[in-house]
């Protein structure tokens, strides 16, 4: 097995920049040999920085979410079809809901599933035995999508690019995989009503249950804010589309969400107090609301 992979995007006119080194990607196989002669090759490619392997399609999934969360999206999936549990396919159908989805390349030795696989819009489609020169290809396509897809200048910042009152629809539909008794389940972002602070965890609320991901609020809170996530409490972030109440009792502030009430610190009580304006529609006086009682008329209820 050769260290020298040819490197067709490294050299002449259409080379962009300086590309030693600069993809992250994710190798996921649940067969070790497999996995160890794609991650052998990935890494003997001179344009990829950084391989993460894993053997399962859950565990792929906790480290693209962690290196999201980290504020560094991995570039590239490549991909195993058949696995036990969730398969290559699956994943697949998940990722392409992430607001951001990654470019997939299936690495699988049947060629079946290929029309299938690109009905997802894979990138690319390898047979095992990975062939050095054929995943060379894949490589220089991913070099082009990721840098296709970056702006010629410095993008507006999200809570400035969204209005104040729409979540965007890609990222509601994102999934995320959270522990619930020693299985991990999957939820909708858009389906979690609050979040909160677990210690090196965060327990994400909705309707049927909660669930714990391995997450900082501070990245959460981050990552999510477009979503219509706003920090209301150093142990709380909350969803500004589930808020049912905005109460204030003995000079403290509090929002119910789905029955739960949640303090809001006096810190974070003005900028809450703001988004809920901002948010608010004129609707007609159709009666008196009780003492101490803001109820948010902006369809902000679950």
């Amino acid at each position: 097995m050769t260290s020298g992979l040819p490197c067709p995007v490294c050299e002449g006119p259409d080379r962009r920049g300086s590309l030693e080194r600069s993809l992250r990607v994710l190798a996921v196989d649940d067969e070790a040999p497999a996995l160890e002669d794609l991650v052998y090759l990935l890494r003997s490619d001179p344009r990829i920085a950084h391989v993460e392997a894993v053997t399962d399609a859950t565990k792929a999934l906790r480290v693209l979410h962690r290196a999201m969360d980290a504020g560094q999206p991995l570039d590239a999936v490549f991909l195993d079809i058949r696995m036990p549990g969730l398969d290559g396919l699956d994943l697949a159908r998940v990722l392409s809901r992430f607001a951001q989805p990654p470019p997939v390349v299936f690495v699988t030795a049947h060629q079946q599933p290929a029309v299938e696989a690109f009905e997802l819009k894979a990138l690319d489609y390898l047979l095992k035995p990975v062939r050095a020169e054929r995943l060379a290809e894949s490589v220089h396509r991913i070099v082009h999508e990721v840098w296709d897809s970056k702006p010629p200048t410095e993008p507006v910042p999200a809570a400035a690019a969204q209005p104040a009152n729409t979540t965007p629809p890609e990222m509601g539909d994102e999934v995320i995989p959270v522990e619930l008794g020693g299985v991990t389940r999957f939820i909708r972002l858009a389906d979690i009503r609050y979040v909160e602070a677990h210690g090196d965890y965060a327990r994400l609320h909705t309707a049927t249950g909660s669930g714990l991901v391995r997450a900082a609020l501070n990245g959460l809170e981050e990552r999510w804010r477009s979503a219509g996530f706003v920090r209301i409490h150093r142990s709380h972030l909350v969803s500004l589309g589930h808020i049912d109440e905005l109460r204030l009792e003995d000079g403290h502030l509090s929002v119910t969400i789905g029955g739960a009430v949640l303090p809001v610190s006096r810190r974070h009580a003005r900028h809450l107090r703001q988004l809920l304006v901002r948010r608010a529609r004129p609707t007609p006086v159709s009666g008196a609301t009780p003492a101490g009682v803001v109820q948010p008329r902006n369809g902000l209820g679950s």
